[in-house]
């Protein structure tokens, strides 16, 4: 008897979402989720790719310092010396990743709409096939949730979330792609069908007083009894693709710069300190991170290591160095990126070569006068060091820098992240990572 009554309460679903009939839009169908999930399947592997590309150019590996996402393990299998070529490959690679991600946002809330008669299919369990889908369904909701909000939250600076965003985003990124190939797997052939079987010119052709359910297929996706149309599926395709476009619009601007950084409404606001050669876009003010006055006044000095020599150097000694000038950007996680700035101030090889690393000068370990918040040091690899254009910059656009840019000094390196691009430099210490 217990078993006869569990097998009823099982082929039976309870009142609510479970039942078949309780999701009534004749939109819903494998077609329609296939549009979307096509779209996804793209756009989510250009997120991933870009995402692991943009990690790397922290140089995690190369020291403890630069890795904010302890116990990688063998999550860093792919990391590689990132390149300073060309100068712009970061601000590339993230801008696409930021500028995608909010894009993508309509095309997932779509297709999460589409399938949701499937997350209360009933029974929730019917083979150890279908609980692998099931948890794999549960991950790729989870995940792909988690990884867009946190994502922006991040681009708005609000980091509410626990711990760091950097380990809970990679970490997120992992699960969520796992769970994404598995469906994938066990979905591509289903999508193939699905769109192959529906002519897109008589689906854009058809209006809303035409617009009729998919037939009914094994999916779960059709309504068995489906309320009359109130839009057509050209008209979902044509607000979702037109919220799309508008993300694309208010958020593109502050990757590609000049005229359309006026229209990037997304971007985070009030980091701009004005007008004039110090105006362009700052994420943290020298107050913010305890910078005080006499850390940056006369007695600041310049501390260069290198093995078994040091030297100190005041701020008029190192503007009496060699200068030279380099046009370059500053890029940051968040997805903005400033117009080519032009920097001048000491090479780093050149620094280098003062304490004895005239040829093939190594990495070097950067300290900043900073007093609080995370990035106060970064490690450079050797190539960052080597080429010329990478700088420990003391001016920029023909004035020196302001306090909130980094004077007395800072760093600007080609193709690297913001925040290792480290402001109020007090040391620098060539050779060997620690």
């Amino acid at each position: 008897m217990p078993r006869r009554r569990l097998a009823a309460l099982l082929s039976t679903p309870p009142p609510g979402p479970a039942r078949p009939g309780f999701w009534r839009s004749p939109l819903r169908g494998p077609w329609l989720t296939s549009v979307f999930g096509a779209v996804l399947l793209f756009g989510i592997t250009v997120l991933f790719v870009t995402g692991l590309l943009s990690y790397a150019a922290y140089n995690p590996d190369l020291a403890p310092g630069n890795d904010h996402t302890p116990d990688k393990g063998w999550l860093g299998f792919y990391l590689f010396a990132w390149p300073t070529r060309p100068y712009w490959l970061y601000r590339l690679t993230q801008g696409v990743h930021v500028t995608l991600g909010v894009a993508l946002i309509p095309v997932l809330l779509a297709k999460l709409w589409s399938v949701i008669p499937k997350l209360f299919g009933w029974p929730p369990l019917r083979s150890p096939r279908h609980a692998l889908e099931r948890l794999s369904l549960l991950l790729l909701v989870g995940g792909a949730l988690f990884e867009f909000v946190t994502g922006v939250l991040n681009i708005q600076l609000h980091y509410i979330f626990p711990g760091s965003f950097y380990a809970l985003h990679l970490y997120g990124a992992w699960i969520f792609i796992g769970a994404f190939v598995v469906h994938v797997v066990f979905r591509i052939t289903t999508m193939a069908t699905a769109l192959r079987g529906r002519r897109w010119r008589s689906e854009l052709r058809t209006p809303a007083t035409r617009t009729r359910p998919e037939p009914p297929d094994d999916t779960g996706l059709v309504t068995p009894n489906p309320a009359p149309p109130t839009t057509s599926r050209r008209s979902a395709l044509g607000m979702v693709g037109a919220g799309s476009l508008v993300l694309l619009v208010v958020t593109a601007g502050q990757s590609i710069g000049g005229a359309l950084r006026r229209t990037a409404l997304l971007a985070p606001h009030g980091q701009e300190p004005g007008a004039g050669p110090n105006g362009f876009q700052i994420n943290k003010t020298a107050a913010a991170v305890g910078i005080r006055a006499r850390d940056i006044g006369p007695d600041w000095r310049l501390v260069v290591r290198g093995p078994g020599r040091e030297r100190s150097f005041t701020r008029d000694q190192v503007l009496a160095l060699p200068q030279h000038t380099a046009a370059l950007p500053i890029a940051c996680v968040e997805g903005w990126s400033t117009d080519d700035q032009h920097w001048s101030g000491v090479r780093l090889s050149d620094l280098a070569a003062l304490v004895g690393l005239r040829e093939g000068p190594p990495g070097v370990f950067v300290e900043s006068a900073q007093r609080s918040g995370a990035f106060s040091s970064a490690h450079l690899r050797d190539n960052q060091v080597r080429d010329p254009r990478s700088l420990l910059a003391l001016r920029v656009n023909g004035a020196d820098l302001s306090v909130d840019h980094g004077y007395p000094a800072r760093i600007i390196v080609p193709a690297n992240p913001g925040v290792h691009n480290t402001k109020w430099v007090t040391r620098l210490t060539f050779g060997v990572p620690r």
